[in-house]
């Protein structure tokens, strides 16, 4: 059985979302780590850099958000593109951006809000941030196709990479392009979207209570 470790509002929700387009049974193991579970013994074992999420299949144990998302579509043979086609150089490309250009300020401005410790914290690195995001989301805005998703008629990996990444943008009150707002809001109006949020917030609130 697979089970995904992490918290409802974290990079576990982008594989849980994968996890329910792929339609696998799949259980949800709570990571408080408000009161700091992920740096328990347990969860060390798990991941030593005590960062969500962690995806255990079997004698599988993985970390980092992308790899798990592009593991489990080439286990289950779903939402990527034909190994070696064009449109799969393509996914390689967007994937990349994602993670690199778009997402990586958005982690400046979480880490110096609420993530480092507070002598590590440097409000004057925000500016540059949010510079740094608009430009990657004006990039953005300018290679998003025409078409319902990123490479064809169906979703992939990239585009629940890129959909998460700007929900996240927009939790950090930055500004999203009219274009990917509009595909931020198609995405994340897809069922299975809200059936991975709904499993992960009940058994966190189990886990609370």
């Amino acid at each position: 059985m697979i089970t995904l470790y992490g918290m409802p509002k974290s990079r576990a929700l982008r594989v849980a979302w994968v996890l329910e387009e792929l339609g696998v049974d799949w259980n949800f193991s709570f990571v408080d780590m408000n009161k700091a579970e992920h740096r328990s013994p347990q969860f060390l074992a798990l991941n030593p850099c005590a960062k969500v999420p962690v995806l255990t299949d079997g004698d599988l144990v993985m970390s980092e958000s992308a790899a798990i998302c592009q593991y489990l579509a080439e286990k289950f043979g779903k939402l990527l593109p034909e190994v070696g086609s064009v449109a799969s150089g393509k996914h390689h490309q967007w994937v990349s951006f994602i993670i690199t250009e778009l997402e990586q300020p958005l982690w400046t401005l979480g880490k110096h809000k609420f993530a480092l410790p507070m002598e590590q914290r440097h409000p004057s690195i925000m500016p540059c941030a949010v510079w740094e995001f608009d430009k990657a989301a004006a990039s953005a805005e300018t290679m998003l196709p025409e078409t319902e998703f990123l490479l064809s008629d169906e979703i992939c990996v990239a585009d629940i990479l890129l959909a998460h990444t700007l929900m996240w943008g927009t939790l950090f009150e930055q500004q999203i392009p009219p274009k990917l707002a509009a595909y931020r809001d198609r995405l994340a109006a897809r069922p299975s979207l809200k059936t991975a949020m709904k499993k992960m917030e009940v058994i966190a609130a189990q886990n609370q209570g």
